[in-house]
């Protein structure tokens, strides 16, 4: 089987350093599902407007050339313990396919675009091709009394995070509010620990520089 994108997504965050590690955890990171020009209808999102969530069907693009492992180091475990890739969430997959649920925000209905699908909450880098959509639904996507692995036993600590008034504003509402929840999950490597290293994050057209000491972030220049 072949398969071609259906469409594109569009985001603020255009590399791989900074992307969540699981789609929902920066909750109001905005997006925009773009559509290849075979599928720019209104009738293929008929009836989409009544659901709250999609799941998406993507390609980790990026990874391409990286080299595969059944054995993976997940970021929850500190990267030091291995797990079979296909008891994990990783990017580096045989078939490099991704799956996220993602809240719809409003469709839009563009001239030259056809319908715009606007997310929030994505773990997806600027120009992720899409595969396939699919809405969401309680009844058969919905577990919470599920088990789930090492997680459950893997509490994730978020840093505080210090953003200077004269970066702030540099910023809309929106963007500081989804800059604040990305850096809070310290997107640094599990490994790395060193207080005097200046890391550089792009975010919304900007290059965000930041250190990490303690459970402390601190912006220190864009």
């Amino acid at each position: 089987m072949e398969i071609q994108p259906i469409a594109h997504f569009h985001s603020p965050l255009t590399s791989k350093f900074g992307i969540p590690r699981q789609s929902g955890l920066v909750s109001e990171l905005a997006g925009t599902i773009v559509f290849e020009s075979a599928y720019r209808q209104d009738d293929g999102v008929r009836g989409l407007e009544d659901f709250d969530y999609l799941w998406l069907i993507w390609e980790f693009s990026d990874n391409k050339d990286a080299k595969k492992s059944l054995t993976v180091r997940p970021p929850r475990l500190g990267g030091n313990r291995r797990m079979g890739v296909f008891a994990t969430r990783s990017p580096f997959r045989p078939n490099n396919l991704g799956l996220s649920c993602v809240r719809i925000d409003h469709i839009e209905h563009h001239a030259q675009l056809g319908p715009v699908i606007h997310v929030k909450g994505a773990d997806l880098m600027d120009g992720t091709p899409i595969y396939d959509i699919k809405p969401y639904v309680t009844y058969a996507d919905c577990h919470p009394e599920a088990r789930s692995g090492f997680v459950d036993d893997s509490e994730w600590q978020e840093l505080s995070v210090e953003i200077p008034d004269a970066i702030s504003t540099q910023f809309t509402a929106e963007e500081l509010q989804s800059l604040r929840q990305l850096l809070a999950l310290d997107p640094r490597p599990r490994y790395h620990d060193d207080a005097s290293r200046i890391y550089g994050m792009p975010f919304a057209g900007r290059d965000v520089r930041f250190r990490v000491e303690g459970r402390k972030l601190t912006v220190v220049s864009i």
